[in-house]
């Protein structure tokens, strides 16, 4: 048995958490976070910053906007993952580690799709706490907040599964 794997793991979760904190806020365009649920019933129209120009976005191109944050989202998740535990001195199983970004990346693309009546929504309604899904007042939005616990929830899961098989360099 490898004594190191909870070391392992509390290693790759800050790591993945890190790298997904930067690339959900930082890294994600403005066109992508303003995009990413659009469909066809809701369309999102989008006022470029730089150009007087509006763009308006549907179901196909909601899923493109989508598509590319997370996939933008999974490689500095992968990038941050496979650095950081290689300077510390930890060796991944390439298995592992393509299973945790699928992991992280899947369940991204699922919660931030935010269509109308999308998972996080359903999910809230089930669990009694669409009002607070729906709260965007007092400095609170709960629709952001259980986003980030979804987050935060899987990437755990996801830093256990890469600290699968581990081993110190």
């Amino acid at each position: 048995m490898n004594r190191n794997r909870a070391a392992h793991f509390a290693a790759a979760y800050a790591l993945l958490r890190a790298a997904a904190d930067y690339a959900d806020h930082w890294g994600q365009s403005d066109f992508d976070a303003q995009c990413k649920g659009a469909t066809d019933e809701a369309p999102v129209t989008y006022k470029h910053e730089d150009a007087d120009q509006e763009t308006t976005v549907g179901t196909r191109g909601g899923r493109i906007a989508c598509a590319r944050h997370v996939a933008n989202y999974t490689a500095t998740q992968g990038l941050v993952l496979v650095a950081g535990t290689r300077l510390l001195g930890i060796r991944l199983s390439p298995t592992a580690v393509a299973g945790a970004l699928a992991l992280s990346g899947l369940t991204h693309f699922a919660a931030d799709r935010r269509v109308p009546n999308g998972l996080l929504h359903r999910l809230a309604k089930a669990s009694g706490k669409e009002r607070f899904y729906k709260l965007a007042d007092h400095g609170m939005n709960g629709a952001y907040c259980l986003d980030q616990s979804w987050h935060h929830s899987f990437e755990t899961l996801a830093a256990v599964i890469a600290a699968l098989g581990s081993s110190t360099r």
